[in-house]
């Protein structure tokens, strides 16, 4: 029996989970490096009973579950796999087990983090004293800006509520967003034109979907102040990136800062990292080792009983 760890690329499944009950029965074996591709995915995988994928990293189509006779079992961590083919495994027979979704609060902590970034020019002036200079650049104040967020769920009302305590005026649009549903985190319902020409902080908390792709766009990032911020850390397509990329270079918003992109890991070429005015972190909201090792034990757990021979945490596509 095989059982593989894909995607592991802090190499931190072993450490922060017990996997005992699994080992005792099959070979783990433990992949860190992305896949390049569908045919390095397949060629890694297909001597594998069983592979444990960690979020949205790794795509596993119908073609790519065709190449792997061998699979029998597939644990994700959360609660979905948006890159995934759940009806082509379903269809397979191949049953799947999820995990829990983990401590929310890594990923608005981190959001906070990327902004107080941004506005106190903080790697730059880090940068800068290494250099030997002194007070590089002159940042800004959060208290009496206005905090725009773009979709108010879970996780944007939180990052409200937050805005809220740093003294910011909270402004929200989102298409099903309400006055009630706004009020009760301390926010102002707006259009979305609105809260783009009128906020200092642009953060977005919406699900990626064909309603949602390119939702900031060329003329969305016009309407913006170019002493704003814009803040992504949902998912990368959201923004477009050509467009983002354009408006930084010509000045025309403050700065971006950035935790998702639309290929992932971020290519080492890519216009981004060179784009002026960014905080670029490389998809690190949720990866925190409380999170981990949720993920990795509810992980070890699900294939250890799908081995018993009585699978939980059944997902139903």
């Amino acid at each position: 029996m095989r059982v593989a760890i894909v995607d592991d690329y802090l190499d931190c499944a072993r450490d922060v989970a017990d996997w005992s009950r699994v080992a005792n029965r099959a070979d783990i074996t433990v992949f860190t490096d992305p896949f390049a591709d569908a045919a390095e995915t397949i060629d890694a995988l297909r001597d594998f009973d069983a592979v444990c994928l960690m979020r949205d990293r790794t795509p596993i189509s119908a073609e790519t579950l065709a190449a792997l006779p061998k699979l029998r079992f597939i644990s994700f961590t959360g609660r979905n796999n948006a890159t995934l083919d759940l009806a082509a495994a379903s269809a397979r027979g191949i049953p799947m087990s999820k995990t829990d979704t983990g401590v929310n609060e890594s990923t608005s902590e981190l959001i906070w983090a990327l902004i107080m970034s941004l506005v106190r020019q903080i790697p730059a002036n880090d940068a800068s004293l290494r250099r030997g200079h002194w007070q590089h650049r002159l940042g800004i104040t959060l208290a009496g800006k206005t905090l725009g967020v773009i979709g108010l769920a879970r996780m944007g009302s939180r990052i409200a509520e937050i805005g809220r305590t740093f003294g910011m005026n909270v402004i929200a649009w989102s298409p099903r967003l309400t006055d009630e549903a706004a009020s009760a985190v301390g926010a102002q319902r707006v259009d979305r034109d609105a809260l783009l020409a009128d906020a200092d902080i642009v953060t977005v908390h919406v699900a990626l979907n064909a309603g949602t792709r390119g939702l900031i766009g060329e003329r969305e990032l016009s309407l913006m102040k170019p002493t704003a911020y814009l803040v992504n850390t949902s998912r990368g397509p959201i923004v477009d990136e050509g467009a983002l990329i354009r408006a930084l270079h010509a000045g025309t918003i403050a700065g971006a800062g950035l935790d998702v992109y639309d290929i992932e890991p971020l290519p080492a070429d890519h216009p981004l990292i060179s784009a002026p005015n960014t905080v670029l972190l490389p998809h690190i909201g949720f990866v925190t080792r409380e999170n981990m090792a949720i993920f990795y034990q509810d992980s070890a757990d699900n294939v250890a009983a799908w081995l018993d021979g009585s699978p939980v945490r059944l997902v139903q596509p």
